[in-house]
C-alpha cells in the first residue's frame, strides 16, 4: 500500500513537473475551514479529500517536488494573533519562491525572485494585515526533521505542528506607521487585492 501511495506522487510529479504546476494544482482544492474540527491531514490523506489548509497544501507541494529533487522546506509566518500561515519554499537559479493555499489569495504562492527569504516574508506583510493579523517572525524548517510520516499517514500529523511552534523563529521588525497604513486600508477596503506578479 505504501508503494502504491508512494507512485501517486510519482505520477503527479510527471503531470505537475515544476512549482508553478503545482501551484496551480493547488488551487483547485476546496480550502479546509475545518468546520468538522481541526485537522491535519498528511499530504496523500489530503489528496484523497481533495481540500487542504496552508500546512496540508505544503505537504502536498513537498511530496510532490521532492520527486523533482527539491528538499521538503516550509516557510513557518508567525502573526500577533497566533493565526499563523505556512508555505513550502523552494529555490531556483539562486532565488527563493513558494507554493502555498489559503482563503486568502493574496497569502498564496510567489515566484522564485527573492534574494532572501526575509525578502520573501516582506512581500507578504501588508497582505497579511487585517483586524487582527500582523507577521512578527518567520523560520524555515525542513519536513524531513520532524519524526512524523507527513507524507502518507492516515492519520493527523500535530507532530509538524508541535515542531513549527517550538523552533525559534527570525523576528520582523516592522515599523508602526507602515501596519497603521494597511490596516487602516483593510478597515475601508477590505482584503488586500492580489498583485499581479504573485501566483
Amino acid at each position: 500500500m505504501a508503494m502504491k501511495k508512494h507512485r501517486v506522487f510519482q505520477k503527479l510529479s510527471v503531470k505537475y513537473a515544476s512549482p508553478r504546476k503545482v501551484q496551480k494544482f493547488l488551487t483547485t482544492f476546496k480550502y479546509n475551514n475545518e468546520e468538522a474540527g481541526e485537522t491535519l491531514r498528511s499530504a496523500y490523506s489530503a489528496l484523497k479529500v481533495r481540500r487542504c489548509h496552508c500546512l496540508e497544501g505544503a505537504f502536498i507541494a513537498a511530496a510532490i517536488l521532492e520527486e523533482k529533487g527539491y528538499p521538503p522546506l516550509v516557510l513557518s509566518i508567525e502573526s500577533q494573533d497566533k493565526l499563523d500561515h505556512v508555505v513550502y519554499v523552494f529555490k531556483e537559479r539562486g532565488r527563493w519562491g513558494a507554493i502555498g493555499r489559503s482563503r486568502d489569495n493574496s497569502l498564496s504562492g510567489r515566484p522564485p525572485v527573492f534574494r532572501s527569504l526575509r525578502d520573501m516574508v516582506w512581500s507578504y506583510f501588508d497582505a497579511y494585515i487585517d483586524k487582527t493579523g500582523r507577521i512578527t517572525a518567520y523560520q524555515l524548517a525542513n519536513l524531513n526533521d520532524v519524526d512524523s510520516d507527513w507524507r502518507m499517514s492516515a492519520k493527523s500529523v500535530w507532530k509538524v505542528e508541535q515542531y513549527l511552534s517550538t523552533i525559534k523563529h527570525i523576528k520582523l521588525m516592522s515599523s508602526e506607521k507602515r501596519y497603521r497604513k494597511w490596516y487602516q486600508r483593510y478597515l475601508r477596503e477590505g482584503v488586500f487585492p492580489k498583485k499581479s506578479w504573485w501566483w
